[in-house]
């Protein structure tokens, strides 16, 4: 089956790319090449007669019936959005126009595509999405985001992300598009684009720079290794029921201070400094505004209807992404050069 991937060239998007050929899935990466995008992260898969790149941004709807036009695709998966908090806090229009509107322009572009396939029964949108839409729960464990949960988005990403939701149900039930929506827990790993927590951790530390934990580091956010993201996406994808939405949880609750501690023993063995630790290098900065206390992801829908859960905890999934990092500067150092990379944003609230 051929997939056109939204946002293949991102750090989400670009592991669905890499399983889906390695599967061997037909894959168009649909991708508009915006600051956060790198075609290095498909680099293994770009020779492959399987994969296909058109660069268009999903804010150009006749871009979009162009691609699907020319490709023809039996599935898709949209991932391609504005995804940094702090940059939604110091430019909101941004995000309102590529979650909301480029969400928007995908719905009709695959909705006027299939009914002019004659509405073939197989043919999914599977639209990804983010546990933040749900808001901030309490610090009682037992208290998880279901699919049930309701919608409680505190920043302007989390409101561009619950509206794209609303949009592709909406769609599902209007025009009866045959969709499957997913929401997903804090994702790591791999060719993670260095504005994000861990790799400014691991990319700081190796540079003799200040960690910096906002507040005082007790926010909770559950950890989702990219690699197991992407084979539950897959899985949705081929095996979720229509009109259903799954979330997506890697089952590995830790503080912002507990990740961060962990990531520093960790490049203590692996990178070791001359003398001291790296947890020398934590320092704590002004919260962000609005900062979400905790986030937590019940995935017993997943498990109980498609049998998936995480492979890897969070523990070994650092290890073996601050490995990665160690292994691949050649990736990483030319993207502390791209705009606003290692600047602290979001304060403008």
């Amino acid at each position: 089956m051929k997939i056109l991937v939204t946002g293949g060239a991102g750090f989400i998007g670009s592991a669905v790319v890499r399983q889906a050929v390695s599967r061997g899935h037909q894959v168009v990466n649909l991708d508009a090449l915006t600051y956060a995008a790198c075609l290095d992260n498909v680099a293994g898969v770009a020779d492959s007669p399987l994969y296909a790149f058109e660069q268009a941004d999903i804010r150009d709807r006749a871009g979009l019936d162009r691609v699907f036009a020319a490709h023809q695709p039996d599935l898709v998966m949209h991932l391609a959005a504005e995804s940094h908090v702090d940059r939604s806090i110091d430019g909101p229009g941004a995000f309102i126009e590529t979650n909301v509107t480029g969400t928007y322009n995908m719905l009709e572009a695959a909705r006027a595509y299939w009914q002019s396939k004659g509405r073939p029964e197989g043919f999914r949108f599977h639209h990804i999405s983010t546990d933040e839409v749900f808001g901030s729960l309490p610090a009682d464990k037992s208290v998880k985001f279901t699919e049930d949960t309701p919608y409680d988005p505190r920043s302007p990403y989390s409101a561009s992300k619950a509206a794209s939701d609303h949009l592709v149900r909406a769609w599902h039930e209007t025009y009866g598009l045959p969709v499957v929506l997913t929401n997903c827990s804090n994702n790591y790993g791999p060719f993670h684009f260095p504005e994000k927590l861990i790799p400014v951790v691991i990319l700081n530390a190796l540079a003799g720079k200040p960690l910096p934990i906002y507040g005082d580091g007790s926010n909770i956010r559950d950890w989702l290794f990219v690699e197991d993201h992407a084979d539950a996406l897959l899985l949705v994808l081929e095996k979720g029921t229509v009109g259903r939405s799954y979330n997506i949880g890697g089952e590995n609750e830790r503080t912002n201070l507990e990740l961060v501690q962990t990531l520093c023993a960790i490049l203590d063995r692996l990178a070791p400094k001359p003398a001291g630790s790296y947890a020398d290098q934590i320092t704590f900065v002004t919260d962000r505004p609005g900062h979400d206390a905790r986030y937590a992801i019940d995935p017993g829908r997943i498990r109980a209807e498609l049998g998936w859960k995480p492979s890897v905890t969070v523990e070994e999934g650092l290890e073996r992404t601050v490995a990665w990092y160690l292994a691949n500067e050649a990736w990483w150092a030319p993207l502390q050069a791209r705009q606003g990379v290692g600047q602290r944003l979001g304060t403008k609230a």
